[in-house]
């Protein structure tokens, strides 16, 4: 079997990495070492579940909700659809009513180009674009799965948060967030996002593009 065209579009985690205001920093510790004379060397990891390429499973803020462990894994891989945007300001229902969207759009990633570098940095930055909670309801309408966006949330930090993921997670939509979609052109691609099985609100993952009719 030939390799396949795989385009890994998950941050690698590292101490620095920037975390939502008030959730904790990642912690790496190695315990044990080659250099200190051990045969192995041994890691500690400490993350909050809301860290780096993660997703959000329906718990997160809906009482009740699904857990990231019941997730359909059949949601986490098939075709996607890629859009970019260049601007600063959240996006409403009327910007994705003027794309040329699939219909249904089960499965949407957004690249927004302000976003592009930001997870490299230490601080957050909450300037993020964000989608509206119309606008979640419009894709919601038009039979979205799965939401991914290339920062720590989809919904807007200055207002609009809860009720965006509320829109989304109410109908069990599953979002991914932390992407990383530098160079990703716009268009149609196979999303293979795998998150660890844990029984929590949220968890990391691994997530990759192939080409569109990969599997």
């Amino acid at each position: 079997m030939s390799n396949l065209d795989i385009r890994d579009i998950s941050y690698p985690l590292r101490e620095g990495f920037p975390v939502w205001p008030g959730h904790e920093p990642v912690k790496l510790k190695i315990v044990k070492s080659h250099e200190a004379g051990d045969e192995v060397q041994v890691t500690d990891m400490a993350i909050g579940c809301h860290t780096g390429t993660h997703l959000d499973a329906p718990r997160h803020f809906v009482a009740g909700g699904g857990l990231v462990d019941k997730l359909d894994l059949n949601t986490l891989i098939g075709e996607c659809t890629v859009v970019c945007y260049d601007g600063d300001g959240p996006l409403d229902k009327a910007w994705f009513e003027a794309q040329a969207l699939p219909n249904p759009v089960t499965r949407l990633l957004l690249h927004c180009k302000i976003h592009d570098g930001k997870l490299d940095e230490s601080r957050f930055f909450s300037n993020y674009v964000g989608i509206t909670e119309d606008a979640a309801q419009y894709l919601v309408e038009r039979g979205l799965k799965l939401i991914g966006t290339d920062y720590l949330s989809i919904g807007p930090f200055y207002g609009g948060n809860p009720e965006t993921h509320r829109a989304l997670l109410g109908p069990a939509v599953i979002i991914v967030e932390g992407l990383d979609l530098r160079g990703v052109a716009a268009g149609t691609y196979t999303l293979v996002c795998l998150p660890l099985s844990l029984p929590t609100d949220g968890a990391p993952c691994r997530a990759v593009l192939l080409p569109a009719g990969a599997l």
